[in-house]
């Protein structure tokens, strides 16, 4: 999980550099044929099927939905928010993941941690700060990526588990080309020329996205969520890391302190889901 985190932060600093110069969707329609064409071969070589019906009912299509979702909303506020801002809205997710678990899993979740949840989400205003002039309009976009995002988790959750890790990365991947295409033509953009000094963003971005995006489904399928699902938040150590160095980003007080209130409530939650899981 990590390491994941880690690629997912290299990965981030890359596609922001690409979106800020093409248009978003293509970035995202881009990286979906070369993340599915090595993935696909990947599960070839596994004899694992990727033309099947499977891919278009249930928690794979809800999964491979959610991903595209998502990355059409992330990168987007990618290309018009500082990368460490979308990297502490992004910390969100495993609130949200746990909400959703209680909302439509039936999970049994408390006062204690709906208390920590309500936290986090007072960290996510603070991030934003919309009652003043630096609000992140933009960030609205990462908040309701977040959301998509909960929702791929617990599709992955209730994947059957005669599903393949490479079969479910390449469906993810394969429905980001068409999210892309969708994204171009809400925006009216059209397919950019790409500047030789851009293809090396997008190759940084294919490659550490891939390493990450294998690293974490294959984390969320084989970990037990509450002892994996803390090391989330070491993406936003990288992130802010890498924003420093490369971007020239300052994090202000506001990011900061939004950020110990939502990663706080986070750790919180999974310490009180721990502590219910050793008790039963």
């Amino acid at each position: 999980m990590v390491g994941s985190m880690a690629a997912f932060a290299v990965e981030d600093l890359f596609l922001k550099r690409a979106a800020m110069a093409l248009p978003p969707g293509q970035v995202i329609a881009m990286m979906g044929l070369g993340g599915a064409a090595v993935f696909w071969l990947l599960a070839a070589l596994r004899r694992q099927p990727i033309v099947t019906a499977r891919a278009l009912k249930g928690a794979p299509m809800l999964r491979s939905l959610s991903e595209a979702g998502a990355t059409m909303l992330y990168i987007t506020a990618l290309a018009l928010i500082p990368l460490s801002v979308n990297s502490a809205l992004l910390q969100a997710s495993p609130l949200v993941v746990t909400m959703g678990a209680a909302l439509f899993l039936g999970e049994p979740v408390g006062w204690r941690r709906w208390s920590a949840i309500a936290l986090g989400f007072l960290g996510v205003l603070i991030v934003l700060q919309p009652w003043n002039d630096q609000f992140h309009i933009a960030g609205i976009l990462t908040v309701f990526c977040v959301i998509a995002l909960a929702s791929r988790d617990l599709s992955t959750r209730a994947m059957p588990a005669d599903i393949g890790t490479f079969q479910i990365v390449t469906w993810a991947y394969m429905a980001l080309v068409p999210a892309g295409l969708v994204l171009m033509a809400i925006a009216g953009d059209r397919l950019t020329a790409i500047d030789p000094t851009r293809w090396f963003d997008l190759a940084m971005a294919l490659l550490s996205g891939l390493v990450g995006y294998y690293a974490v489904t294959a984390a969320t399928r084989l970990g037990e969520a509450a002892a994996i699902a803390p090391f989330r938040y070491t993406r936003l150590v990288f992130a802010m890391a890498l924003a420093m160095l490369f971007l020239g980003e300052r994090p202000n007080a506001a990011m900061l302190i939004g950020s110990v209130f939502i990663i706080g409530s986070g750790l919180y939650t999974f310490a009180r889901e721990r502590l219910r899981g050793r008790r039963r």
